[in-house]
């Protein structure tokens, strides 16, 4: 397939001519776009040994847990779980950032949140996920990757309503495992070990887990026990939908498989390797993975807040209530259409929707349609944001991001501090405190 050339910069992107505004941009390390997955110079070929999944189904999210799966007891946690961790991290599980400017950036509120950053060793890995679960008393459990949809425990009503603890929201995390536990051991939700320590807390994370980074499956793996660990302590930790979770289902389901775009055809898989997808991801990735991504809500309603992950106004598009939008997303991945799932990766990796003067309506249109007093979300790092363009390896000068911003007259909260871009993973209390 002839390589695409690139089209211009869309007016309102970051380093783009000021002349005029664009509402639903993107943002320059989104590689396939504005052209919707056009090939680099010279095409692409298939990565070496990767074989495209033949099918590719998955169950509709309230269809029975997957064939084979038993449930297993989560440990509980112990009685003083709200407490703050008695022990903080030691200097070898401190948190590694890797590049100027946001090097000397630290994370969270707690003891180690001044800890000096690390560089990684030259032989990094991605961190191994056979660690043992320590039980209330203190010796091993055997341990299994746990389905989101653990049956002993109704996640939707664990700790909601009066009686619902705090309530935490994460940024994109792309893969920064090591950066993820260290901000959420700062602010007391887990404890040394990686296990659940917030007693009935709530946490959300705004979806966009894997590509860039070095272990998106860690990543996964670790909300996925966080969510049965702190169910069984009567909070829960929840996850939405990001685009790069749209963009990893596609890949491992549809490969290169063409797919119709504004500009042609494009695949999955190019799109992937285009925008940081990882070889080590695809190899461990897994059905219960698979089916973990396909079963996240892409929109939900917390405390007055409206927590999506993509600052753009294409959810409107799905539906006119939260519960609409949800099913109609639901509905796209089991039915598996390539074309069809690759139109709604393509609208919810828009951007920008709610910068510039038009924003603050589009927030309010949204508000107005699935309720709340503020959005918060992701996608969209705080450095586009604000105007300044770094580059997603760390080059180039950028500004410090010391937490998440709040723009749009007010009406919005933007949570992706730019990890990938050598900056900071938020990890955030709600409501904001001035």
């Amino acid at each position: 397939m002839a390589a695409q050339p690139p089209a211009p910069v869309p007016p309102g992107t970051p380093g783009a001519p000021p002349n005029g505004q664009q509402q639903d941009g993107y943002a320059p390390h989104d590689a396939y776009a504005p052209q919707d997955g056009h090939l680099p110079q010279g095409g692409y070929a298939p990565q070496e040994g990767y074989a495209v999944p033949q099918g590719g189904h998955v169950p509709h999210p309230r269809q029975a847990p997957v064939e084979g799966y038993v449930p297993q007891q989560a440990p509980q946690a112990p009685q003083d779980a709200q407490a703050a961790p008695q022990e903080r991290l030691d200097p070898d599980v401190r948190v590694r950032t890797r590049a100027r400017p946001y090097a000397r950036l630290t994370y969270g509120t707690g003891a180690q949140a001044g800890a000096p950053p690390e560089q990684p060793p030259a032989d990094y890995t991605p961190t191994e996920r056979d660690l043992p679960v320590v039980g209330p008393d203190g010796t091993p459990v055997t341990y299994t990757d746990t389905l989101v949809d653990h049956p002993a425990v109704d996640l939707q009503q664990v700790g909601e309503g009066e009686g619902g603890g705090p309530l935490y929201v994460v940024g994109d995390v792309h893969g920064y495992y090591d950066e993820l536990r260290a901000a959420l051991f700062a602010e007391g939700l887990i404890d040394a070990e990686g296990h659940w320590a917030a007693g009935n807390t709530r946490l959300w994370f705004l979806g966009d887990f894997t590509d860039r980074g070095p272990d998106g499956i860690g990543v996964i793996d670790l909300v996925m026990q966080l969510s049965a660990e702190a169910a069984a302590a009567g909070g829960y930790c929840k996850a939405l939908m990001g685009n790069h979770e749209l963009l990893l289902l596609g890949a491992k389901r549809f490969g290169d498989t063409p797919v119709q775009s504004g500009a042609g055809t494009a695949s999955f898989q190019a799109a992937w390797l285009l925008n940081g997808g990882q070889k080590t991801d695809m190899d461990r990735l897994q059905d219960h993975h698979l089916q973990w991504m396909a079963r996240l809500d892409a929109i939900t309603h917390e405390d007055g807040h409206l927590l999506l992950h993509s600052d753009t106004t294409a959810y409107l598009d799905y539906g006119d209530s939260i519960e609409a939008v949800n099913d109609a997303v639901h509905d796209v991945l089991t039915r598996s259409d390539a074309n069809e799932v690759w139109d709604l990766f393509r609208k919810l990796t828009k951007r920008f929707a709610f910068r510039d003067e038009s924003g603050p309506q589009a927030v309010r249109e949204l508000l107005g349609t699935y309720g709340g007093e503020r959005i918060v979300h992701g996608h969209s790092p705080i450095p586009y944001l604000l105007g300044e363009v770094g580059t997603e390896d760390g080059e180039g000068e950028g500004i410090a991001v010391e937490g998440p911003h709040v723009y749009a007259d007010g009406l919005a909260v933007a949570m992706d501090g730019g990890v990938t871009m050598a900056g900071k993973l938020l990890v955030v209390q709600l409501p904001l405190t001035a």
